[in-house]
C-alpha cells in the first residue's frame, strides 16, 4: 500500500505512465478531478480553471483570497483521495502536500524537448515551430504557476524521491522502474504514516472550511497537532476563535488548537 504522485511536462508520457501504473497496481489513478473538485468551490466552469493553470494565475486574481483559497481547495480534494491509500496521482503540484509522508513516492519524468515536439507535432498536426514554441511556453507557465502558488521549483530534484528520463524508456520501462522503487519498504504504508496523512487530511478540512469566512487563518500540523493560528486585529481575538469553533463543529470529529497571534 502506497502512493505516487508523478509530476510532468506536456507531452512527457508522464500521463500513460501514470495510467499503466494504477492498471497494474490496481490503485486509484486521478489527476483533473482535483482541479473539477477546485472549480465547484470557485462556481465557475473547470475549463476556465484550467485555462487559468496553464495560460496565468491571474483569474484567482479577480477573487478575493483566490490563491489562497484555490490551494485550500486543492489541498482537501488531493488529500481526500490519499488518505484512503494505493493511489497515483499525475498533475501540477501533488508532492508539495505530502512533503515528509514516506509512504508517498515523488517521481518526476523527464522527456527531451525534440522527443515531446515530435510527439505533439504527431498529436495535433502542428508544424515542428509551432509545437515547440507551445511546449516552451507551457513549460514556462507551469513552471510560474507553481512557483507563484506554492514557492517551490518544479525542476529541483531535491523535491523528488526519484527522476526518470524518458529517452531509453518506453511507458512499460519506466513504470517497471517505479514498482521497483514501491518495492522498497521505506515506501509501505504504516499505522504511522497513515495516521500523518490523516492528521494531514484534517488539516486541510479544516483550512478550506475555513477560507471562507476567515481567509487570513493559517492551518498547520504541529507534533501531531492541528494548530489554527489567527491574527488578533483589533482586539477581535475572541470573536475569531469562537467563530472557528463554530466552523470546526460543523465539520465534526476535528479537535485543533488556537494561537493568536497579536498584530
Amino acid at each position: 500500500m502506497s502512493i505516487v504522485t508523478i509530476s510532468r511536462g506536456s507531452y512527457s508520457y508522464g500521463k500513460e505512465v501514470a495510467e499503466e501504473l494504477a492498471r497494474r497496481l490496481g490503485y486509484e489513478c486521478i489527476s483533473r478531478e482535483v482541479i473539477l473538485k477546485a472549480s465547484e468551490h470557485f462556481n465557475i466552469p473547470e475549463i476556465k480553471l484550467m485555462h487559468a493553470i496553464h495560460d496565468a494565475p491571474s483569474i484567482l486574481d479577480r477573487f478575493t483570497y483566490g490563491k489562497e483559497r484555490f490551494i485550500a481547495y486543492v489541498q482537501e480534494a488531493l488529500l481526500h483521495h490519499f488518505v484512503k491509500d494505493d493511489v497515483v496521482y499525475h498533475g501540477l503540484a501533488g508532492h508539495f502536500f505530502v512533503q515528509g509522508v514516506h509512504h508517498v513516492l515523488k517521481v518526476r519524468i523527464l522527456a527531451d524537448l525534440e522527443d515531446r515536439v515530435a510527439e505533439e507535432m504527431k498529436r495535433d498536426g502542428v508544424s515542428a515551430e509551432k509545437a515547440r514554441a507551445a511546449l516552451v511556453k507551457d513549460d514556462e507557465e507551469r513552471h510560474r504557476w507553481s512557483y507563484h502558488l506554492y514557492g517551490i521549483d518544479t525542476r529541483d530534484p531535491s523535491l523528488y524521491d526519484l527522476m526518470i528520463h524518458m529517452k531509453p524508456l518506453s511507458a512499460d520501462g519506466a513504470v517497471n522502474i517505479i514498482q521497483c522503487a514501491l518495492a522498497q519498504p521505506c515506501f509501505k504504508t504504516t499505522p504511522e504514516s497513515q495516521k500523518i496523512m490523516e492528521t494531514m487530511f484534517h488539516a486541510a478540512q479544516v483550512q478550506a472550511a475555513l477560507v471562507e469566512d476567515i481567509p487570513s487563518a493559517r492551518v498547520k500540523v504541529e507534533g501531531g497537532d492541528i494548530v489554527v493560528s489567527l491574527g488578533d486585529v483589533w482586539g477581535q481575538g475572541k470573536e475569531l476563535i469562537a467563530k472557528v469553533d463554530q466552523i470546526v463543529d460543523g465539520i465534526g470529529g476535528i479537535k485543533v488548537k488556537i494561537r493568536l497571534v497579536h498584530k
